[in-house]
């Protein structure tokens, strides 16, 4: 058994030890994890996907408030026991006697973690900045990449505002042209997306912007096609990675990449202000560091890392993260999050009035799904689902492909794996209700 499946299954022990009204101790919940494992391990990761008691276990790692349903989980989420017990851990160290527990100690350790998330990611661990977030990540791309006056930056409307407001800022400052464009969501086929690009390129082009899915409708990218047809005029790429690190399972390969930023906090899991910049090693020397370095145009990727003194004890807890993420399996992970997705979604669809954002073509969609409904408040919706429900969820507004400038209400459902189908059944009643009988006066 490997250090990650160990570790997986400590946590689940852990988390299953403390519900005594399942009479289950901790070393029991462990021997019920390992024969669950085993009867599992000829099935594929579609029908581990549906199998609700491999997954109850895999809920009990979570310190979860079971008093709300938490579908938002798209904003931050929650971090297995396990990962908070390591911040803990290490904080209280650190605290000790920082100067030299901190610095001395635990800042050096953080070399394992890089090598730990370049494993993952598939490249060198010459090729990962440790940062505190997406935007941090992205910004050191969008805003290091030297560009002319006259220069165009394309990207979509649907990409999140932080990236937005960098490439802004650069237009006020530098004369730079910022160029935006909407899509058909969700489109015909994945395809279309590249195709958009292509229609919107011109020969001033030096630098695209794209998220590989989006915070919106959940609508995946086909990024390894749009780097190569980007790379062929010349034209850099940075990757918008905050919803699609830790959600379905992919390297850097599969991507053709040189620049990708990522959040840790969302679908892998870790601590809240974590994240990782990947930078193809021969692009490091011409992208100049957010926060000024010794060596700006060095080919050192801390040189990104400059930012003074950090929580040196929440980058060591990325590495609990990931081993409960293989611990799980990329690829279960990412099929029961699309499951997830299908089941609320099938289930409303049919409702009059309302309407799935979301494609069901797994190239074009995973755990992310939006829908709107037709003369009907949203936002009252929501709020009426918290107050009465206990159902946390949030509207987003998504640009209209048709209008300019307009956008559609929806609701985006983000539940996660610790989400239960009970949960689920929950939201659905609810919806389905109010959308049959309308919404209370």
């Amino acid at each position: 058994m490997d250090t990650s499946r160990r570790h997986f299954l400590k946590s689940i022990g852990l988390g299953i030890g403390g519900l005594s009204v399942f009479g289950l101790a901790a070393k029991n919940a462990q021997a019920e994890l390992k024969k669950k494992l085993a009867s599992i391990k000829d099935s594929s990761p579609a029908e581990v996907a549906q199998d609700e008691d491999f997954w109850f276990y895999v809920q009990q790692a979570f310190n979860c408030d079971r008093s709300i349903i938490n579908l938002n989980n798209g904003g931050v989420h929650p971090a297995p026991k396990i990962v908070m017990d390591a911040v803990h851990r290490y904080l209280d160290f650190a605290n000790g006697a920082p100067v030299y527990n901190s610095w001395q100690v635990l800042r050096p350790r953080k070399e394992l973690i890089r090598k730990k998330l370049a494993d993952t990611f598939g490249c060198s661990a010459e090729e990962i900045a440790l940062t505190r977030n997406v935007t941090e990540a992205m910004q050191i791309g969008l805003l290091g990449i030297d560009l002319e006056p006259g220069d165009e930056v394309l990207t979509t409307t649907h990409d999140y505002p932080s990236m937005k407001y960098a490439l802004l800022q650069r237009e006020k400052r530098e004369g730079v042209k910022v160029k935006m464009f909407p899509f058909r969501y969700p489109p015909k086929k994945i395809e279309d997306l590249v195709d958009a690009f292509k229609k919107n390129i011109t020969p001033k082009t030096k630098l695209i912007e794209v998220c590989h899915i989006t915070n919106l409708t959940g609508q995946i990218f086909p990024i390894k096609e749009i780097c190569q047809m980007a790379r062929k005029r010349g034209i850099e790429v940075v990757i918008d990675g905050a919803h699609a690190f830790g959600h379905f399972d992919f390297k850097q390969k599969d991507l053709d990449c040189d620049i990708y930023g990522a959040n840790l906090h969302k679908w892998m899991m870790a601590p809240i202000g974590t994240g990782f910049l990947y930078v193809k090693k021969e692009k490091i020397k011409k992208i100049w560091p957010l926060f000024p370095s010794l060596d700006p145009q060095g080919d050192d990727i801390r040189k990104f890392e400059n930012i003074g003194t950090h929580p040196d004890y929440l980058e060591l807890a990325i590495g609990e993260a990931l081993a409960f993420h293989h611990g799980i399996g990329g690829k279960r992970k990412e099929e029961r999050m699309r499951y997830l997705k299908n089941y609320w979604a099938k289930a409303l669809e049919k409702l009059p009035g309302l309407k799935i954002l979301t494609s069901y073509d797994p190239e074009q969609a995973c755990g992310i799904g939006t829908f709107t409904v037709e003369n009907m408040d949203l936002s009252k919706l929501v709020q009426v689902l918290f107050q009465k429900h206990k159902i946390y969820i949030i509207t987003v507004g998504v640009p209209s492909f048709e209008l300019e400038g307009e956008k559609i209400t929806g609701i985006r459902v983000t539940p996660s794996i610790y989400t239960t189908l009970r949960e689920l059944d929950t939201f659905i009643e609810a919806v389905s209700y109010y959308v049959r009988n309308g919404l209370p006066s």
